[in-house]
């Protein structure tokens, strides 16, 4: 105990890495719990009455954009603009949901139907006063006469019928779906990550690292030859994870399952290259899995799994250094969307360059561990 006690002491990396990263993480949490946790959905709304779009926009957290036809509100809708759109034809509504989020897609459900209520509501009650008044009337013109016998009963209005369509997935799409494109990323990113770092870490305590420095080969061809050999483990890992994830849980993919391949593949070797940098740091296989409570764990909340939008401005913020977020919107559009790879250049160019940058941060990293 004494011996182990002392070494432990010792070790400011671990102590701090024991002691201070549950207490980062636990304050990270509380700014992203504690933030605004309510979901703001846009509706495009087409040929509807003004006392329905009226009760729409008095909704907390609703946003409401009027469009002259179905084309335009199609397109906005294609487009990201709205998550759903609200449709009057004759008495009855048809309804066009995204569903790329289920909780916003639940949203717009419950918005329309209080709104329909309020609506209801409010006619009724105008109805209640003209009835009223007939009747007053009524009864001071012919007294002696039974109100039901000088009254015509009109006929009840038809209950309209709502029509339901999903643009992604139906009505039994859930939360689940709208992460698992960003699972499928993490758990690409972790394994690649540890397995990496961990490789790398024992080829240096070892001492292979130090006598392969001490030839002639190039400090970029080591690390080429690193990230070429386990990036073949990493396309091998990744195009399973893919495939388990489309064919065994069965989600739908809208557009190209090589697109969703080869995101996942630049985020490996993102991954890969995070990983053996990382582990140019840690002294043993110790400090580098506490490593990832820092390094890996913060990913989760900022990759999209726990909604961006319901977060502070200045919290969302740090998603833009996150690898993790970028594929995971790539691979979300391309599932859920079906758009091609000219729309995801913006992502899969983050990603890139933080493979380009990482890459050259490793080759300047073996300076330290050169003798010769």
């Amino acid at each position: 105990m004494n011996r182990v006690l002392k070494e432990l002491f010792r070790d400011k990396r671990t102590l701090a890495l024991m002691f201070l990263a549950p207490v980062l993480i636990l304050i990270l949490l509380s700014f992203i719990f504690n933030s605004n946790s309510t979901t703001d959905v846009d509706i495009a709304t087409v040929s509807m009455p003004s006392s329905l779009n009226s009760n729409l926009e008095q909704t907390k957290h609703v946003s409401v954009t009027k469009y002259d036809t179905k084309k335009a509100a199609k397109k906005a809708l294609k487009d990201d603009k709205v998550d759903a759109i609200i449709q009057k034809k004759n008495n009855d509504y048809d309804l066009t949901y995204a569903n790329t989020d289920s909780t916003k897609t639940v949203a717009v459900k419950m918005a329309f139907k209080n709104a329909m209520t309020d609506t209801t509501i409010s006619t009724l009650k105008s109805k209640l006063t003209l009835a009223s008044s007939a009747l007053t009337k009524v009864q001071s013109q012919m007294p002696n006469a039974s109100a039901n016998n000088n009254i015509q009963s009109k006929k009840a209005d038809s209950k309209p019928r709502i029509t339901n369509h999903y643009v992604y997935g139906d009505s039994n799409t859930g939360f689940f779906d709208k992460i698992l494109p960003i699972l499928i990323g993490f758990f690409v990113f972790f394994f690649v990550f540890l397995i990496s770092g961990m490789a790398l870490l024992k080829e240096r305590t070892s001492g292979t690292l130090d006598r392969l420095l001490a030839t002639p080969v190039k400090r970029h061809e080591i690390v080429f030859g690193y990230m070429a050999s386990y990036g073949i483990l990493a396309v091998i890992q990744t195009i399973i994870i893919v495939m388990v994830t489309v064919w065994l849980l069965g989600i739908q993919v809208v557009g190209n399952i090589f697109y969703v391949i080869l995101i996942n593949l630049v985020l490996a070797l993102v991954a890969l290259s995070f990983g053996i940098l990382v582990s140019t740091f840690a002294n043993s296989e110790f400090q580098m899995m506490q490593f990832i409570p820092i390094l890996v764990i913060p990913q989760i909340f900022f990759s999209g799994i726990i909604p961006l939008d319901s977060m502070a401005s200045w919290v969302k913020d740090i998603s833009y250094i996150i690898p993790i977020k970028y594929s995971g919107d790539a691979a979300t559009r391309v599932i859920m969307q079906g758009q091609g790879l000219s729309s995801l250049g913006s992502d899969i160019g983050v990603l890139l360059i933080f493979l380009v940058v990482l890459t050259f941060l490793n080759i300047v990293g073996l300076k330290r561990y050169r003798k010769v």
